[in-house]
Formats: structure tokens, C-alpha cells, sequence
């Protein structure tokens, strides 16, 4: 058995550099290669053309591993979706996030989980596997006394829906990532290597990532993400545990990086990671 993983980057986490400069698309996955990483998953093209990703990671020597994109743009033309990631070489597409009215204990969760499970079937026709990559809110409690995610992968078939577990909000939820590991096992074959730091009780943490939410009163603690190894995750068990289940992708990903560079904090995580073997 192997004793480590190729290891990826979430493209999320470097869109300061893309978002308003495409044209540095190159240079960026020059950059990411150098550090050592492996392959990358994609958020969004940054309007360039699906043909010229796939020449520039060939070039770059980077594994198009995933894409997140959007649910309801799948939802829309899932078939279209196939199409252009298809042209990138892309073997995962993940459902990166659920809107609050498709989540676990809304009305609309029910449907949701019918586009997820066809969604997934035109997916598999096309050769691609659907992912799910989870936050903390699918950690509900539904009215069997089960938690959101795990109502999810029981009512849809692997074979339509793999787990790609976001370790970072696993833990925050106050679950354990190596147990969670464990309970899907081969079903994880992409994980998200995801670091922070929580103190006190804070209450607005999605605007971490980008969403707009109501500001919730109350707020008293800190919640900040962190490059792998530098955050309060036990990082040796758990990747460790992602070789025993048999994954095939580690993937880090760091969605805000305040006073840091986005590259320099991919350095760190990749360094940090080296230093484990990795």
C-alpha cells in the first residue's frame, strides 16, 4: 500500500489571481507546479476556453482532477456541464455548495436530492463521478435523528454520488474527520485537506467564503481559515486514515487568506505537507 497520495489544489483559493486577469492562467499553474503540487481542481474557467485549460496543464504537467461547479447551473444543462468539462480531462465534478432552500430540513431538500441523483446519472454516462463537498450546515439533525449528511449518501446510490469530505467543516460541526473517513471509506476518493482556526463562539463565518448572510448578533469568537499545518487539525491520523480508505486525491484548499498571499499560503500548506512525507 501506498504510504501517500498525489496531492491537489483547489483553484478557489488563487482566484485573486485569475478572477480579474485571466491571462495569467498559465503563469499561476507554473507557479502551483513548482511548489510541488500535483493536479488541481478547478472553480470556474475565468471565461477561457475549456481546450486551452487542457493544453495549459499539459504543458504545466498538472492533473485536471475536478471541478466545483455551481449547482444550479447542473441543474440547468447537466448534459453542457459534461461537455466542457470533458474537453479538460476532469475524472470528479463536485456540487460545491447547497443554497439555503435546497439544504437538509428546507422544503425544497427533497428535489434537491432528486437533481443531485440526476445529475449524477448523466455524469456517470459521460465517464465523470458527482461529488457532494459538504460545510458544517448538513449537520442538522433530521426528524429520524440523523445528521443532513449522512440522509444525503444514503438516499443517493454511490455509483451516482461520492463524498468529497471538506475536513475543515467536518470538524467544525464537531465530528471527527478520521471517523468520518472511515464510515465512507472508498467513497471518499477525493479529499479536502482544509486547516483553520476557531476560538470563542463566532457566528458569521460564512462570510468567509464569500457569502452574503445576515450578520447574526452575538458574534464572540474568531474563526479564521489556515494553511494546512498551521490550524488546529491533527493533520498525521488523518492522512494516514486517507491511504488506509483507500482514497485517490488529497486537495487543499484555503478559502480566505487575509493578510497572506494566496501563493504563499499554498507554499506553506505544500511545505507543511512535505515535511510529513507528503
Amino acid at each position: 500500500m501506498s504510504k501517500t497520495l498525489p496531492v491537489g489544489i483547489q483553484v478557489y483559493g488563487l482566484r485573486d489571481l485569475l478572477e480579474n486577469t485571466p491571462e495569467n492562467f498559465k503563469n499561476v499553474m507554473q507557479q502551483v507546479k513548482d511548489l510541488g503540487y500535483d493536479g488541481v481542481e478547478l472553480a470556474g474557467l475565468y471565461g477561457l476556453e475549456p481546450e486551452y485549460i487542457k493544453e495549459v496543464l499539459d504543458e504545466v504537467g498538472l492533473i485536471p482532477i475536478s471541478a466545483h461547479v455551481p449547482l444550479v447551473e447542473m441543474m440547468e444543462d447537466a448534459q453542457k456541464v459534461a461537455d466542457t468539462y470533458k474537453k479538460i480531462g476532469v475524472k470528479y465534478i463536485a456540487i460545491p455548495y447547497l443554497p439555503e432552500e435546497y439544504r437538509p430540513n428546507t422544503p425544497g431538500y427533497a428535489g434537491a436530492l432528486k437533481e443531485f441523483a440526476r445529475i449524477g446519472q448523466v455524469m456517470k454516462e459521460n465517464g465523470i463521478k458527482l461529488e457532494y463537498h459538504n460545510h458544517d450546515f448538513e449537520f442538522v439533525t433530521l426528524p429520524d435523528g440523523t445528521f443532513g449528511f449522512d440522509d444525503i449518501y444514503t438516499q443517493i446510490p454511490e455509483d451516482l454520488l461520492k463524498v468529497e469530505p471538506d475536513l475543515c467543516w467536518i470538524k467544525v460541526a464537531g465530528q471527527s474527520p478520521v471517523e468520518y473517513l472511515k464510515k465512507y471509506g472508498e467513497r471518499c476518493e477525493v479529499v479536502h485537506l482544509k486547516d483553520f482556526y476557531k476560538e470563542g463562539n463566532p457566528k458569521n463565518m460564512y462570510k468567509l467564503i464569500g457569502i452574503e448572510t445576515e450578520e447574526e448578533e452575538g458574534d464572540t469568537g474568531i474563526f479564521e481559515f489556515r494553511p494546512v499545518g498551521f490550524g488546529l487539525q491533527v493533520w498525521e491520523p488523518i492522512l494516514k486514515t486517507c491511504v488506509e480508505v483507500g482514497s485517490k486525491w488529497v486537495i487543499v484548499e484555503q478559502d480566505e487568506h487575509y493578510e497572506l498571499d494566496p501563493m504563499e499560503a499554498a507554499r506553506r500548506s505544500r511545505d507543511y505537507l512535505k515535511i510529513l512525507g507528503w
